[in-house]
Parts: C-alpha cells; sequence; structure tokens
C-alpha cells in the first residue's frame, strides 16, 4: 500500500525499522528494478537474516503490519533521549501542518508524517500506509544523517504499535497524532518511556505516556480551534 514515490529512501527506512540496517552501517549500493518494483540495498557488512525473518510478530498496521521479533526486546530495554516538549511548540506546529498544503489534506485517504525540531517541520513525507511514510522518514534521516535527539515525530494516522515501535526504533522522543490509539500502542509507549500525545486538534491533545516532558507554557487563548474544513477532510484518514 505505497503511492510508489522515492523508493531507495522509503526501503532504507523500512530496513532501519526492521533492525535489518544499523544505523552506521555502510551502503555500498543500492538497485532498483521498477519493473519488478524491487529494491536491493548492499551494505559493506555481511548479513544474514533467514532465522530472523522466521519470527514475526503481526501489529496492526495498515494492511496487517509486521514487524520482526527483535523489535520486540527492544521496547523492553529502551533509553530515549532526554528531551522537552513545550506546548507552544505543539500548538504552532500543528498549526503549521494543518495548513501546509499536501495530498493528506487534498484527498484525505492518505497518510502524512513530519520530522519536527521544536515548533519547526523539518520533512513531510506522505504515503498510503501509515507504515511507509514512516519509513521514509527514518530513511530520510539515515541518508542526511539526522540525530533523532531532539526531534518531534507528527502523524496523521493512529497511534498504532507499529508506529510506536518504530518510531522507538528511531530513537525519537517524542510521537504526536491528531487521530486516536490503540491499547497496546499506549502500553508499548509506556514501557519505552516514549511521550504519547493523540487526537492533538486545536486547543486539545491527550497526553498518553512520558508526560513528564510536556512544558505548558502556552495561554489557550492565543490558540484558535482547527477549522470545520480541516476537520471534514483530516476525518477521512
Amino acid at each position: 500500500m505505497t503511492i510508489g514515490t522515492i523508493p531507495s529512501i522509503s526501503r532504507f527506512g523500512y530496513l532501519l525499522n526492521q533492525n535489518m540496517l544499523m544505523a552506521d552501517d555502510i551502503v555500498t549500493g543500492v538497485d532498483y528494478d521498477e519493473d519488478l518494483a524491487v529494491v536491493v540495498v548492499r551494505t559493506k557488512r555481511s548479513t544474514n537474516y533467514e532465522k530472523k525473518l522466521k519470527k514475526k510478530v503481526q501489529t496492526s498496521g495498515c494492511a496487517q503490519g509486521t514487524v520482526f521479533g527483535d523489535l520486540m526486546e527492544l521496547i523492553e530495554g529502551a533509553v530515549l533521549p532526554k528531551a522537552v516538549l513545550r506546548t507552544s511548540w505543539l500548538y504552532a506546529l500543528t498549526n503549521k501542518i494543518n495548513t501546509t498544503p499536501s495530498l493528506y489534506l487534498e484527498a484525505g485517504a492518505i497518510h502524512g508524517c513530519v520530522l519536527a525540531e521544536e515548533d519547526r517541520p523539518l520533512v513531510y513525507m506522505e504515503d498510503v500506509g501509515r507504515h511507509n511514510a514512516v519509513d521514509k522518514i527514518a530513511g530520510w534521516m539515515f541518508r542526511n544523517q539526522v540525530s533523532p535527539a531532539n526531534k518531534i515525530f507528527y502523524t496523521t494516522g493512529r497511534l498504532t504499535s507499529e508506529m510506536v515501535i518504530k518510531t522507538v526504533r528511531m530513537g525519537i522522543p517524542i510521537l504526536i497524532s491528531r487521530s486516536g490509539f490503540t491499547a497496546w500502542g499506549v502500553d508499548l509507549a509506556r514501557k519505552a518511556g516514549l511521550t504519547l500525545i493523540g487526537r492533538a486538534r486545536g486547543k486539545r491533545f491527550v497526553a498518553l505516556s512520558g508526560e513528564e516532558r510536556i512544558v505548558f507554557d502556552q495561554d489557550l487563548a492565543y490558540v484558535e480551534e482547527e477549522s470545520a474544513k480541516h476537520r471534514r477532510k483530516a476525518g477521512r484518514a
């Protein structure tokens, strides 16, 4: 379930988020066969994932997401960077994202993901499946050597177990969504120490885990409610 854009970046992100490509790996070659819809990534380090591929965990991602067994162990031992989320950044960031032209706002039936620093969006990626959109962010960070330490990850999609696992795998300490959440996603976020915020719309949001990172510095009198037009379009995703 993909719109097929930037396939090499997307596959870098997929391999990173499945713990198959390491952050310090040296990529020696990337081949993309458009007819076969196959991306081949070659690294200097030798790999053998036959055993890994036998241990799978089904998640709640679009079209039944799948992660491999050792990623669940990552949650138990996760140590995410110290970070702060000011509510002034949160409101400014969501307003910028909500007013930036995108396929998501145009069609609704697509997911958008944003990597941000404080209240500044750094990169915006879209795809049909939310897991593909987040993989594009991971791939972009890998290719551009971007540190996750002080970053915020925003998604239009639900906060599922897969979204939480991938955010933790990327080392990003804060995950925000304008949509809802699943019980397993919240449980995993709490175990990993991830700051998880759902239903971030207008003046409202729900802090689900990692509340200690949030600094309430915004006067709500100066925050606008989300427009009805935006709510109708965004509600389709």
